[in-house]
């Protein structure tokens, strides 16, 4: 099997080629030439970077090799179920068991300032009951809570809309989680969160 294409989105083209991921950012036409290049030799920088530092953190992909010439990012292949598909498949129990567990890195990672950007289910992967995070490509690091409230708030708008079924109480769940293991900052980036959300409101 040569390069298989299984995900192709604006920013990047990810390819599988014997249990390596390959995730090549693509050049943009309506970018100017040196600043296409300069951005993306930054963000696959910064993105390997930060997977480097949170895999000893939370559940990530190994990085195998950066490349920043041809923008290149060969990474582990985590074969398991994507919970986009999957979540809603599970028993009520152990999709309360998957959140929480979601709630416990999440926290981890803004123990350390880390934003994820593109907190869904989709870039989530349950492999033997462990929840690996995947695409890191909107990663940045930044101590504000309102970066971290916003990051909760893309995951709770992804769980009411495709998990919808269930969605407050597993999402009560991940709050649990969340909440675990640093109480006093989580409180001031859910309080941060009811702001975000208010003016989300107001803009409709």
């Amino acid at each position: 099997m040569k390069h298989k294409i299984i995900a192709q989105g604006a920013e990047a083209i990810i390819t599988l080629d014997k249990k390596i991921i390959e995730k090549h950012r693509l050049k943009k036409s309506y970018r100017i030439p040196e600043i296409d290049k300069k951005l993306r030799v930054r963000r696959t920088r910064a993105e390997a970077k930060i997977m480097k530092k949170i895999s000893k953190i939370i559940p990530v992909p190994e990085i195998f090799e950066s490349d920043e010439q041809t923008k290149k990012i060969n990474m582990e292949f985590i074969d398991g179920k994507k919970l986009s598909e999957h979540l809603d498949k599970f028993p009520l129990v152990k999709q309360k068991k998957i959140l929480k567990q979601i709630g416990e890195s999440i926290a981890k990672l803004h123990k350390e300032n880390i934003i994820h950007g593109d907190l869904t289910t989709s870039n989530m992967i349950l492999k033997k009951e462990k929840v690996f995070f995947v695409d890191f490509g909107l990663a940045f690091q930044n101590a504000k809570y309102e970066d971290k409230a916003v990051d909760i708030h893309l995951l709770k708008q992804a769980l009411e809309a495709k998990h919808f079924k269930n969605w407050e109480k597993i999402y009560n769940e991940f709050v649990k989680g969340y909440t675990s293991i640093n109480k006093q900052e989580a409180t001031k980036v859910l309080q941060r969160l009811k702001a975000v959300e208010k003016r989300g409101r107001y803009r409709h």
